[in-house]
């Protein structure tokens, strides 16, 4: 007897599991239907800045596969369909043609929420403002892409509008200064914007410690990029016309042609609190190594919407990635399609750039070792990304934590120029493995001038918290 998949939300986590299945079991064993609000599939969203910056020519370039192409391979995905209703006990869902309104039910064998995330928008005044901008989705960078398009078109004498620099096309202001905030700044500025940062917390980049978080601070002042800390938004100002016209804080005021929120997400588990499902602490889905949503054999989850292992701490965490979601994806495909695989857990890995200043994070920050009841020791160091003595060599800044007593690594922080970033995927394989620092210190990395120093950073960053560790005991 044929099964019926359906799946909620087309894009990383909804889509990977949807097409994994259907490599393991063929139509005539499992329909597939899938249901996307949007207006795109399979697209990356983490390259939304670069699309808006220019680095990326075309909108089409961050799709993966299209409605279409799922549709080739047997998948029915219906656009612009939400499903605003999920009914557990009767294995059914209903949804609402964003077209022509018209509502259904269907019913379900198997079930895959890939719901994602939701941006944090904040009810302040103006904040649904026309020039105000949130960029989660394709939809949102089209539309982001289309008032700066705007802007420019009316702007187009090279005259800047009163206030803002000799030069610059236009006054943007980014709310947030996470990974969306820094590289939406970096964008705008590419673009020939006159920007400014305004983060709540004192130093950009909250995934950091802050004397890291000042490094990049630094960085981006040195950039051009106005950058306020500990700086509150209290409302969005708009003119005559309706469309924001500047920023509010309870200090200052920000003039502003355009606003961009990056102040974070939340999970989107709307459905599934309705429907009684369970959520953790942050809000997401509690699944277990199988993706599968607990007590519900027949139901699973992935991507934004779920919390998942740290493999460091022990505890639940909300990391939304697209590097999980696909992962998530995969491992939900093979257990619907009949086969078996797990995700045992994340260490927290990240990475990110404003212009030439690239930002690596993995494991815990020293308040996430705290929280946790962990006693730690930190080092940092400065070294370079290659032989000092080789051209272009730059430098960088690595910030070690240990355990104290057992050396075990607990996180690391990379903040430095070309070839800093992906360094810290020596400390995610370290921090996954369950290595100490003295190990470490042994790793046979490769090696050259024009890659390293004959010690790269990170062993050097692991050489020093021996020696604090050994300090400590």
């Amino acid at each position: 007897m044929r099964e019926r998949l359906v799946v909620i939300g087309g894009d990383a986590a909804g889509m990977s599991a949807a097409s994994q299945a259907r490599r393991l079991k063929g139509p005539e064993e499992l329909e597939i239907v899938a249901f996307e609000r949007g207006h795109f599939s399979s697209y990356s969203a983490c390259g939304i800045p670069y699309w808006v910056g220019g680095d990326v020519a075309a909108r089409d370039e961050l799709i993966a596969r299209s409605p279409r192409e799922h549709r080739a391979r047997d998948i029915d995905l219906r656009m612009r369909t939400e499903v605003t209703e999920l009914d557990v006990p009767g294995q059914r869902v209903r949804t609402r043609d964003l077209e022509s309104g018209a509502e259904s039910w269907t019913g379900f064998d198997k079930l895959v929420i890939g719901t994602g995330a939701q941006p944090v928008r904040p009810p302040l005044p103006g904040i649904d403002a026309p020039g105000v901008h949130g960029v989660q989705t394709l939809d949102d960078g089209q539309a982001l892409l289309d008032s700066l398009t705007a802007l420019e078109t009316d702007g187009a004498t090279g005259v800047p509008p009163a206030g803002a620099r000799p030069g610059a096309r236009g006054r943007a202001v980014v709310v947030g200064a996470g990974y969306i905030g820094v590289e939406m700044a970096e964008a705008l500025l590419n673009r020939g914007y006159e920007v400014t940062v305004l983060n709540r917390g004192p130093q950009p980049m909250a995934t950091l410690d802050p004397d890291m978080g000042r490094l990049v601070h630094e960085a981006m002042d040195g950039l051009g990029i106005t950058t306020v800390g500990d700086a509150e938004v209290t409302a969005i100002r708009t003119g005559s016309d309706g469309r924001v016209r500047a920023v509010a804080t309870a200090d200052a005021e920000y003039p502003a042609d355009v606003v961009v929120l990056g102040i974070g997400v939340r999970p989107e588990t709307t459905l599934a609190r309705a429907a009684g499902l369970p959520l953790g602490g942050h809000g997401g889905l509690l699944t277990d190594l199988a993706m599968r949503v607990r007590g519900h054999g027949n139901i699973w989850a992935g991507g934004d919407c779920v919390e998942v292992l740290d493999l460091v701490s022990g505890r639940e965490r909300y990391i939304p990635l697209g590097t999980h979601a696909n992962k998530h994806g995969q491992v939900i495909g093979s257990n619907v399609g009949g086969g078996y695989a797990t995700f045992p857990g994340v260490v927290g890995t990240a990475v990110s750039k404003v212009c030439a200043l690239e930002i690596a994070r993995t494991g815990l920050r020293e308040k996430d070792a705290r929280e946790v009841g962990l006693r730690y020791v930190s080092v940092t160091i400065e070294s370079t990304s290659r032989a000092g003595y080789y051209p272009g060599a730059a430098p960088m800044t690595v910030k070690m934590l240990a355990e104290r007593r057992t050396g075990r690594l607990l996180g690391v922080q990379i903040v430095g120029r070309e070839g800093a970033a992906k360094r810290v995927d020596i400390a995610a394989v370290a921090l996954t493995a369950g290595m100490t620092v003295e190990a470490m210190t042994a790793l046979d990395l490769g090696y050259a001038p024009p890659f390293s120093p004959v010690w790269d950073p990170v062993l050097i960053a692991a050489r020093k918290a021996v020696a604090a560790v050994r300090a400590a005991e």
